[in-house]
């Protein structure tokens, strides 16, 4: 099958790696793909920002951006009209973004099916942390995508129930979470071997994976430790942020400097070695909506879970079977929960085999997702061809 890869991604961070590894799955299974997007952004370093794109929208008024938004479009269109009619797809595959219509004129003019994968309702999003000007533009654009598309793939049953409200019907839905490359959990170091690496031989490592933002209530965590000395935990933080200097400047204040290491952005290939050093792996909040990579990162380690019993998390973690999830907006709830779990090395280890078997019983791979969607594809072009 030949599948035409759409996208507006344009930095190299998450989102990067959801479509890089789809890609991988995809070809591994033997089919065709042709990415359409911003150039180059696979020769760029992981954790870039977008370059000139993040600098034009920090520097210009929102308004004239989000036309420039709406300008990339009327380009992308005819960059992907060309795209069809060179490769001759057999669907197009995108991932949404706001201001992002030119996936379904593509669709319209060339008669291509397009399967979109939703991770997030940017309208909703962006005017909650970004702020939107142009906001019938930007809520058309979004509701003209999700209605139109052949098949829609949200990354939650939460943020599903969004899209049933906008307008998608049921039967053009599939919820199909995030995953894991197997490939790159195979031979890991033990978590003895993993601490030595770092320097935290004998500590009870507390870790976290991601960008580190204030809502990510990494405090917490700091908090956590200042008050239960005696478990001689260290906090391990793997990646970067704007939070970092005020962590860090906390766990000064509190006399945790020494427990405290942020190993700022790693290579991707490189954070399965390191997150093996966790005996405990945090999420301490989560948007209500997302599916979170580290999450499932956690799993294939095989490590036990702190996270927020809200009702995204419950799609994968059950409280005390693979995970222990905690009240999200009560930290004294959080606090107990973590400490249980440090206490318990018993517990840790039934939650770490039950995690492990978390992704072969849900299916939680990049491969899984692949097939599904090549079934997915197909019953599409099958029902083309019987109409």
């Amino acid at each position: 099958m030949k599948i035409l890869y759409h996208h507006r991604i344009r930095s190299k961070d998450g989102q990067y790696v959801h479509l890089e590894e789809m890609v991988h799955a995809l070809l591994a299974l033997g089919h065709e793909v042709e990415l359409v997007g911003p150039g180059n952004i696979q020769n760029e370093e992981f954790g870039s920002d977008g370059g000139l794109v993040a600098v034009l929208k920090e520097k210009m008024p929102p308004p004239v951006y989000e036309m420039l938004e709406l300008t990339y479009a009327l380009a992308d269109y005819r960059r992907l009209s060309v795209a069809v009619r060179r490769f001759r797809p057999d669907v197009i595959y995108e991932r949404y973004n706001l201001y992002l219509p030119s996936g379904i004129w593509a669709q319209r003019r060339h008669g291509v099916p397009l399967i979109l994968e939703v991770n997030a309702p940017l309208f909703d999003e962006r005017s909650r942390f970004g702020g939107i000007s142009l906001r019938r533009v930007a809520e058309w654009s979004e509701r003209f995508v999700w209605r139109n598309a052949d098949i829609v793939l949200p990354v939650t049953g939460v943020l599903a129930r969004t899209l049933r409200q906008a307008g998608v019907p049921d039967e053009r839905m599939q919820v199909v979470h995030n995953g894991i490359n197997e490939r790159h959990f195979a031979d890991l170091p033990t978590p003895d071997q993993a601490k030595a690496r770092l320097g935290l031989s004998g500590r009870l490592v507390l870790g976290f994976v991601g960008f580190m933002r204030d809502w990510h209530g990494l405090d917490r965590v700091l908090r956590f430790m200042a008050q239960n000395r005696d478990l001689d935990a260290h906090a391990l933080f793997v990646g970067d942020g704007p939070d970092r200097a005020r962590l860090e400047k906390m766990a000064i204040e509190m006399d945790l400097g020494d427990r405290l290491t942020v190993t700022g952005v790693m290579k991707r290939d490189a954070i399965p070695a390191t997150i093996a050093a966790f005996d405990v792996a945090l999420q301490p909040a989560v948007v209500e909506y997302a599916s979170p990579l580290k999450l499932f990162e956690y799993l294939a380690v095989g490590l036990p879970i702190v996270a927020p019993d809200s009702p995204n998390i419950r799609e994968i973690l059950e409280d005390g079977a693979n995970a222990v999830l905690f009240a999200s907006t009560d930290e004294s709830d959080f606090s107990r929960v973590l400490g249980r779990l440090c206490r318990d090395s018993e517990l840790r280890e039934r939650l770490g085999v039950a995690a492990r078997q978390t992704v072969v019983t849900q299916g939680l791979t990049w491969a899984s997702n692949a097939a599904r969607v090549i079934r997915l594809a197909t019953e599409l072009m099958q029902s083309r061809i019987a109409r």
